[in-house]
C-alpha cells in the first residue's frame, strides 16, 4: 500500500499479523482526510472523515435501543473502501480510527447469516472500547445468497477471502493515520461469523492474536441441507406439527425435570448435557389439547433433541441436537419453514433459484450440499497448530439454548482440535458453554461479558481463563451474575447467599 507522494508518506502492505509489520514502514502520520488519497493493493479507498463525538448515524436507522449505542460514540476517523483481489469482487469495508485514546490495538468484527451488511453495532463497541475497528460487508448486499449463482469468485469473497482483505488493508490504514502499527489484532464473532474466526486461524494463522468463535456454524453446508431435512420431517403431517403455543409448556416441563439437578432451581439448565427427558410423558391421554403433545408432536419433539438422522436407515446427516432449555426457540428450525438462511443457501449454492424444498431427498441431498460450494465454506480443519505456535488464542462460546446451531458443533470442533494439536493446544485453547444462552445472545442465562477483553487478558497475560464472570441484563439493569466455566467445569452453587450473584459459585469438575 503506499500513500500519493506529495503526503511523504509509504506503507509496505506485505504483512499479515500485527507482529510482523515492519517498524520502519511508515514515515509520518496521516491526517483522517487524507487516507482518502491512499491506494490499496487490492482495492480503493472511497472516503475518509472525520465524525464527530455523537454524530454517526448507520443507515437504515436503527432502533431506539441501538441508536443509544451510536450517540455515545467518541469521535474517530470513518474510512471506507472498495477491494477487489479478483475481477469479480466488489468487497466494502469500513476501519473506524478513533480520534483519540487508541490503544493500539485492531478489533475486527465478522458477520451473521449471509453477511451482506456492515456490522455497524460491532464497530461501535469496538472504537467506544479504545479500538481501531474494522468491518466488511462479505463483498455482497442483502442478507440472501442472490450473490451465489454465476460467481464462484463472490461465494469464496464470502466465505473467507472478505475478512483476510479487510484485515490487511484496515491494519495498513491503521498504520497510516497513526504512525505506529497494531500492537495486538483481535476477531470476535458469532454464528456464521463464528465459522469466519475457525478459518481466519485455519486459513490465515498471522492475521490475528486473538480470535473469538461464538457459535460457530462451521459444517455449513451439512447444516444447511440437515435443517431443511428435519424441517419438512416436522411438517410431516399437519398432526406432528407443534404449534408454537406449546413451546412454553414443554420448555417448563422439561425445566421442572432438569433445573434443579445444578443445587438452583433458577430457570437455567447448567448442564443440558445431563438432562434426560421424555416427550411421551406429555403424550395427551384423549384428543388434542394444549397442554400435552399428540403421538406425532411427540415423534417431532425427539426429533428435535437428536442428532439430525435418515429416518428410513437412521445415518446420521449431522451429528448434532437441540439440547434441553431450547424449546422457546424451536420455531426458527421446526417451524413452518425452514430458517431463511438455511433454505437460501440450498437454493442458490446446491439448486437453483425455484428449488422446491419439500422435494429434498434424504440422505442423497444432504451429501450433494456438502460437495456443492467445495468446502470454502466449511471450518472444521481442526490443525490449529501453525496459529497457536505463533501464539494465537482462540476463545470459543456457545449457548447452551441454541435453537439454531446446534452446542454439539462447538464441543465437536473443540475435541477434534485438542486430539489434533495435542498438549500444545491446552494453553491456546478454551471452551465457554453459556447455560441459557440461545444463539449467540440472549435468554434466561447470564450471556453478557467481554469477550474481547477476555481474549486481549489472555494475550497479553499468557494466563488460559478458567472462569468468566457474566451478566444476565433486564433492560440496562444486570440482575444476575454467574460465573462461565472452562469447559468442561461447571458452576456450583456453595450453598449460601444470592444464587444470583457470582461470588456464591464456584467453577468444578462435573459430577461423574
Amino acid at each position: 500500500m503506499r500513500i500519493g507522494p506529495s503526503l511523504a508518506v509509504a506503507v509496505v502492505l506485505a504483512f499479515g499479523g500485527s507482529d510482523t509489520f515492519p517498524r520502519a514502514a511508515v514515515a509520518a502520520p496521516v491526517a483522517c482526510e487524507s487516507l482518502a488519497k491512499m491506494t490499496l493493493a487490492n482495492g480503493t479507498v472511497i472516503s475518509a472523515e472525520s465524525i464527530p463525538a455523537g454524530g454517526f448515524v448507520p443507515q437504515p436507522p436503527p432502533n431506539a435501543s441501538a441508536a443509544t449505542v451510536f450517540s455515545t460514540l467518541p469521535a474517530f476517523c470513518r474510512v471506507t473502501a472498495r477491494l477487489t483481489p479478483t475481477t469479480d469482487s466488489d468487497i466494502r469495508i469500513e476501519v473506524w480510527l478513533p480520534l483519540a485514546g487508541w490503544n493500539r490495538k485492531v478489533q475486527a468484527a465478522g458477520n451473521g447469516g449471509l453477511g451482506g451488511a456492515m456490522p455497524y453495532p460491532a464497530l461501535a463497541a469496538a472504537v467506544k472500547a479504545g479500538y481501531a475497528a474494522a468491518g466488511t460487508d462479505t463483498g455482497h448486499v442483502g442478507g440472501n445468497a442472490d450473490f451465489v449463482p454465476g460467481h464462484p469468485e463472490k461465494l469464496v469473497d464470502f466465505a473467507y477471502r472478505a475478512i483476510h482483505e479487510m484485515t490487511v488493508s484496515a491494519k495498513a490504514v491503521v498504520a497510516a493515520h497513526y504512525d505506529a502499527r497494531p500492537v495486538k489484532s483481535y476477531f470476535s464473532s458469532c454464528s456464521t461469523g463464528g465459522r469466519q474466526a475457525l478459518i481466519e486461524a485455519q486459513r490465515y494463522p498471522e492475521d490475528f492474536d486473538g480470535i473469538v468463535a461464538g457459535d460457530a456454524s462451521w459444517d455449513q453446508m451439512r447444516l444447511y441441507a440437515a435443517r431443511v431435512a428435519l424441517n419438512v420431517y416436522m411438517n410431516r403431517d399437519p398432526a406432528a406439527v407443534i404449534p408454537p403455543n406449546k413451546y412454553p409448556m414443554i420448555h417448563n416441563a422439561v425445566l421442572n425435570a432438569c433445573d434443579a439437578k445444578d443445587g438452583v432451581k433458577d430457570g437455567v439448565i447448567e448442564d443440558p448435557s445431563r438432562c434426560s427427558f421424555d416427550f411421551a410423558a406429555l403424550a395427551c391421554a384423549g384428543e388434542d389439547r394444549a397442554d400435552c403433545l399428540t403421538r406425532p408432536q411427540v415423534e417431532s419433539a425427539r426429533a428435535m433433541a437428536s442428532p439430525i438422522t435418515d429416518r428410513r436407515s437412521g445415518a446420521v446427516l449431522h451429528p448434532g441436537r437441540y439440547y434441553p432449555g431450547s424449546e422457546l426457540g424451536w420455531g426458527g428450525v421446526g417451524g413452518p419453514t425452514p430458517s431463511g438462511e438455511s433454505w437460501e443457501g440450498m437454493k442458490k449454492i446446491v439448486f437453483t433459484a425455484d428449488w422446491d424444498y419439500h422435494t429434498i431427498r434424504v440422505p442423497d441431498d444432504v451429501e450433494r450440499a456438502v460437495k456443492a460450494d467445495k468446502g470454502l465454506l466449511y471450518g472444521g480443519d481442526a490443525n490449529l497448530a501453525p496459529y497457536f505456535k505463533r501464539g494465537g488464542k482462540l476463545l470459543m462460546y456457545h449457548g447452551w439454548a441454541d435453537p439454531l446451531v446446534t452446542p454439539d458443533a462447538s464441543l465437536i470442533m473443540f475435541k477434534r482440535i485438542n486430539e489434533t494439536v495435542g498438549p500444545s493446544a491446552a494453553n491456546s485453547l478454551a471452551l465457554f458453554m453459556v447455560p441459557g444462552m440461545g444463539h449467540c445472545q440472549g435468554g434466561p442465562g447470564t450471556d453478557v461479558f467481554d469477550k474481547v477483553a477476555v481474549v486481549d487478558r489472555w494475550v497479553e497475560s499468557g494466563t488460559k481463563p478458567q472462569s468468566i464472570i457474566a451478566s444476565h441484563m433486564t433492560g440496562t439493569v444486570a440482575d444476575r451474575t454467574r460465573p462461565l466455566c472452562a469447559y468442561p467445569s461447571v458452576a456450583r452453587y456453595i450453598g449460601s447467599g444470592s444464587t444470583d450473584d457470582a461470588k456464591n459459585f464456584r467453577c468444578q469438575a462435573p459430577v461423574p
